[in-house]
């Protein structure tokens, strides 16, 4: 065994990728299309390409995983070899700083990378598991590492079997977190964390706010990056405002991009130059610039009702989605309410935003019993907006697998085309963003059946069926003291107080 054996190892795994090479460039000892008796070549030759990524990424997860173990088995041997002379922060430099000269990695890499290892292989079990089986890739396992960083050892638990243990008592629904972008994923665990974690958010929140600044970065090409660190209603509906603003902007004339639009009408808002076609902007004035932060402050501008004037986007309505559980909305519970597009928010901002009548903002109460919507704000009684409603709050963003365009950036589909006989009901609606409604009618891409509570999958031109995100939906917490009995009646007089 040894070295000699590594040596071995490392020599067939570059003979088999030699063979995957050969394969891909059509110079394999049997063509993809004759060994899946397939008749066309070309239908052949993609699909065993898709073979071969499967593939990949299973065994890139797998080496990630023993890149891991190896390198906290040097770190724990290169301290032990050190000795207790050695000051503890400076071998964990030297331990970092070999790491990153092996793997061609900074030194911010290299810390990082094995900050990461050390979290697998000490508290993260069932993460360093999936890793090494190839169902989990690297970037899943980050996300599960900074995510459960901040929590205690019982609450990392959680988080893991949650969404790693189909056994759990609370397993996720849905798309499996390795089938998922890291990305998409490290939402619903941001999620789950703010749900659970053992200090209240309140606390949290508090402190965030008291950090909230802005921040300025240049960057390459004359360019500069300029954002601000806020509390997210205020962001959010920042955003879905430029959003809005850009769209009316839009026309047969305009050749600018979405993107383009939202940063010139942010820039005429901040500089309050009126001036929406971008490029060199000079600041006029102090009180032009405070007549444009002021739009933005929460009810001066969140719900898009400001005219056009110095500073000032032009009239815009951005909605926004907040789903709050009934009894935070009484101030019984401090759990966490669900804004659309962004995720938990602390119960005092949902319970102001109602209380304000914010115009941009439709509240959602949800059922006591089991999380599940129950009434949606008198603003959207009319059957058709409620349907929408629905949907939005079923499928919470574009359910194509790994878009992340949020629900009001979404358009209403019949999965069965109305002309086949499809009927207009949830369950054969779907709401995919414009890109990818456009993909489905457009290419073999088709959604799958969809159900009252459950977002239509999708299935490839190859034929691979691939699972959509599902809304994780939780059990509203009881205030305290409540016994079962008192519950139940509890729960009879809010659904009769709600008319359901």
């Amino acid at each position: 065994m040894g070295k000699a054996a590594v040596v071995r190892a490392f020599e067939e795994i570059r003979a088999a990728l030699a063979v995957l090479q050969a394969e891909v460039d059509g110079e394999g000892l049997e063509a993809f299309a004759d060994a899946d008796a397939v008749s066309d070549p070309l239908a052949g030759l993609a699909d065993g390409c898709l073979d071969i990524l499967a593939g990949a990424r299973e065994v890139e997860a797998r080496v990630a995983g023993v890149k891991a173990k190896a390198a906290v088995g040097y770190a724990e041997a290169a301290h032990a070899v050190a000795g207790p002379d050695v000051p503890v922060v400076a071998q964990e430099m030297a331990v970092a700083a070999e790491i990153g000269c092996v793997l061609a990695l900074g030194p911010r890499a290299a810390a990082s990378f094995l900050a990461t290892s050390h979290a697998l292989t000490s508290s993260l079990p069932r993460t360093l598991e999936a890793l090494q089986s190839g169902t989990l890739s690297w970037q899943h396992a980050i996300v599960l590492a900074d995510e459960t960083a901040s929590l205690d050892a019982a609450g990392a638990a959680a988080l893991e079997a949650h969404f790693l243990d189909p056994e759990a008592q609370d397993a996720a629904r849905g798309c499996p977190v390795g089938e998922l972008p890291a990305h998409r994923f490290r939402v619903k665990a941001r999620t789950w964390r703010e749900r659970h974690h053992a200090e209240s958010m309140e606390k949290r929140h508090a402190r965030g706010v008291a950090e909230r600044r802005v921040e300025f970065r240049p960057d390459r090409d004359g360019m500069a990056w300029l954002g601000a660190y806020l509390p997210a209603d205020q962001a959010m509906s920042g955003w879905n405002r430029l959003t809005a603003a850009a769209r009316g902007l839009q026309g047969p004339g305009e050749d600018r991009t979405m993107p383009q639009l939202r940063a010139d009408s942010f820039t005429a808002a901040i500089l309050g130059s009126g001036n929406t076609r971008g490029g060199s902007t000079s600041l006029t004035s102090a009180s032009a610039t405070a007549g444009a932060l002021a739009a933005a402050r929460p009810g001066a501008g969140a719900g898009g009702t400001d005219g056009a004037g110095p500073g000032r986007l032009p009239s815009v309505r951005a909605e926004v989605l907040v789903t709050v559980p009934v009894f935070a909305l009484m101030g019984l519970t401090d759990e966490p309410a669900m804004l659309d597009g962004y995720g938990p928010v602390p119960a005092s901002m949902a319970r102001r935003l109602v209380a304000d009548g914010a115009a941009s903002f439709y509240r959602v109460l949800v059922d006591p019993r089991d999380g599940a919507p129950l009434e949606i704000g008198r603003k959207s009684y009319r059957i058709p907006k409620a349907m929408r409603a629905w949907l939005r709050m079923r499928d919470g963003k574009c359910p194509f697998p790994g878009c992340s365009n949020t629900s009001l950036d979404t358009e209403a589909d019949h999965l069965l085309a109305w002309h086949h006989g499809g009927t207009t009901g949830i369950s054969n609606l779907g709401q995919p963003c414009p890109k990818h409604h456009r993909l489905r009618h457009t290419t073999a891409w088709k959604p799958t059946p969809a159900s009252t509570n459950e977002p239509p999958g999708w299935t490839s031109p190859t034929g691979r069926h691939y699972t959509s995100e599902h809304q994780d939906w939780e059990p509203p917490k009881w205030p305290p003291g409540f016994l079962p009995g008192e519950r139940s009646l509890l729960e009879e007089a809010l659904l009769k107080h709600l008319g359901v």
